[in-house]
């Protein structure tokens, strides 16, 4: 049997090297050296390898359909964002800050699962008494949960045998023998995650894996971990706050975008039903700047309250300082408000806030920051059963969104008396005529006029 060598590829011009270098020969950047693995290829000759052996091509109208069975886990909210349930032989890939509760969420879902099947825990993180204190702090029954402290890859196969569901804490701490780099390198997670993956796809075992993230808040090491995994989850959240966000970025079972809103407890995280609470504050109404509007998540709608600041600035530039809004999109939102709108803000620091820690990215929320930049400076609070969405555009234009009917219906279910809509999705809100009071504008001037008429 032929043995596999290693050599090293750079990352940005793909230059090999027999052996690590710390800047790049051909492209001259350093530290893009990355180690791969290189297995010869057997020789056929000899071999009368027949025709009909290689696989090829057949029609789409011949393949057959995969029915894809789900699994409950157990948590109706992580249910809820993996696209209603677990699917069966995925690769489900978790992120997140240290102490989030990335491991919390996974020994209890395994607990469940493990009522009925066989589950491996592999705490390459962790001895596996720390595992067993942490289950019996939750309180959890664990009749076919089985511990396994290792760290190679290759170790680990053999405890993969009559296993439906598996869980890697983490990917980062797994290393294969094939390469002799350290465990965390980008060579070692590539390799590893595509070998788990041949497994998960092979031998029809579910994968839970967790990935650490860097400081700029991505998943550390190789873009192409992502691209393995079936489903790519993030946890959010502050580790001081109870409530966490899991955020679907991935998911091809089902939508991304997707979130769930845990609680934090001493008994392990349990899902929020009712989340109302979480992304509206209590004072709205009463202080400028405060606009409510519904975000698509998933296939969820969501209430959330903007919140914003504006103070005139001590220095020559004005700080436009966004949390949970892109900061390029709130920089084109305040110079349509100057140019179209005459709201100087050209001398004010503007902060503005998404309540709960959610991210917000979708257009229609760009008529609800406008209405709140412009409530803040204006000193006028909008009426606290007002909500607003809407996309808005360089002209000043209020142009339409996508399911528009969905968010005058949770405007309804949520208790607003008046919602403000682009003029666009008028036709399609005329069934909630005489639920909710609805005001169709086509400009962001006539808006602000309708909402702040002082």
């Amino acid at each position: 049997m032929a043995k596999t060598t290693s050599q090293f590829v750079c990352n940005e011009c793909g230059a090999i090297s027999p052996k690590w270098l710390g800047r790049c020969p051909s492209c001259g950047k350093f530290n893009t050296m990355v180690e791969e693995s290189i297995a010869p290829a057997p020789s056929r000759s000899g071999i009368g390898l027949k025709t009909s052996s290689f696989k090829r091509a057949i029609p789409l109208s011949e393949v057959a359909y995969e029915k894809f069975e789900r699994k409950t886990s157990g948590i109706s909210e992580l249910d809820t964002v993996l696209g209603g349930g677990i699917v069966l032989g995925s690769l489900v890939l978790i992120g997140g800050d240290p102490g989030i509760g990335k491991s919390t969420l996974l020994t209890q879902v395994s607990a469940n699962l493990s009522v009925h099947e066989k589950v491996l825990y592999v705490c390459a993180e962790e001895s596996c008494s720390q595992v067993k204190l942490r289950t019996e702090r939750l309180g959890l029954s664990t009749p076919n949960l089985y511990l396994l402290n290792e760290t190679c890859l290759e170790e680990m196969e053999a405890s993969f045998e009559g296993i439906r569901y598996a869980v890697i804490d983490s990917i980062q701490a797994v290393y294969t023998e094939a390469l002799s780099s350290a465990a965390g390198s980008v060579g070692q997670i590539r390799e590893c995650a595509a070998r788990l993956m041949r497994i998960a796809k092979s031998k029809g075992i579910t994968f839970f894996i967790v990935g650490h993230v860097t400081k700029e808040g991505s998943l550390a090491g190789p873009k192409v971990l992502e691209h393995v995994m079936d489903t790519v989850l993030y946890f959010e959240g502050e580790r001081e706050d109870n409530f966490r966000l899991l955020r679907s970025v991935k998911n091809r079972f089902g939508s991304v975008q997707e979130i769930g809103v845990f609680e934090m407890t001493e008994t392990g995280l349990f899902g929020v039903k009712d989340y109302a609470g979480l992304f509206l504050s209590d004072r709205r109404g009463e202080a400028a700047g405060c606009v409510v509007t519904p975000s698509e998540t998933g296939n969820r709608v969501v209430m959330v309250e903007l919140q914003t600041l504006i103070a005139k600035t001590a220095f020559g530039l004005p700080r436009r300082m966004p949390l949970g809004i892109d900061l390029n999109k709130l920089i084109v939102l305040t110079a349509v408000l100057e140019k179209r709108c005459g709201i100087p803000l050209f001398n004010q620091d503007v902060y503005i806030d998404a309540m709960g820690g959610i991210r917000l990215s979708e257009p229609s929320i760009d008529l609800a920051v406008c209405i709140a930049l412009a409530s803040a400076f204006k000193g006028i609070p909008v009426d606290a059963g007002t909500a607003v969405f809407g996309e808005t555009g360089l002209t000043g234009e209020v142009r339409g969104v996508s399911n528009a009917d969905r968010r005058v219906n949770e405007c309804i279910k949520m208790g607003f008396k008046r919602v403000v809509f682009p003029y666009k999705n008028k036709s399609s809100c005329e069934k909630y005529k005489g639920q909710i009071e609805l005001v169709p504008v086509s400009t962001l001037w006539q808006a602000i006029k309708t909402l702040l008429p002082q």
